[in-house]
């Protein structure tokens, strides 16, 4: 699991930082102000979370079941919110205009990334880490 969460941890981040660029300098011409914001939403959330996976990851030194579970959350979230936005918020340049369904997928993201801390939170008082 360790390197499960590192490489996410890793691609989360450099995926974050041309994604951030593609926002600031081709999306800036091509998108709202609204639209552009969530998009940079979407990028925020996701290195927030690339950097926490990967102190998690270097962190990491057992089989510790709440680690786990809230690295998957983790990962899982930040995929759901973050690319969700990245669809919903570029939909009138992609051609995703008719697909609803994405609508929805945002707040379980961010429900299973929550999970993840809440999780982490468990894993600190359970072990008296804190």
């Amino acid at each position: 699991m360790k390197k499960t969460i590192l490489v996410a941890a890793t691609i989360f981040g450099f995926t974050a930082v041309i994604l951030g660029a593609l926002g600031a300098h081709a999306l800036k011409a091509h998108l709202g102000a609204d639209q552009l914001n969530s998009f940079e939403t979407g990028v925020k959330y996701q290195m927030y979370h690339a950097i926490t996976l990967l102190v998690l990851g270097l962190w990491y030194k057992a089989d510790i079941k709440f680690l786990n579970m809230a690295g998957w959350c983790m990962i899982i979230g930040t995929v759901f919110f973050s690319f969700s936005i990245y669809l919903l918020s570029t939909r009138s340049i992609t051609g995703l205009e008719g697909i609803n369904f994405l609508g929805p997928v945002t707040p379980i993201g961010g429900m299973l990334i929550i999970t993840g801390w809440l999780l982490l939170l468990i894993m600190f008082l359970k072990n008296k880490l804190v």
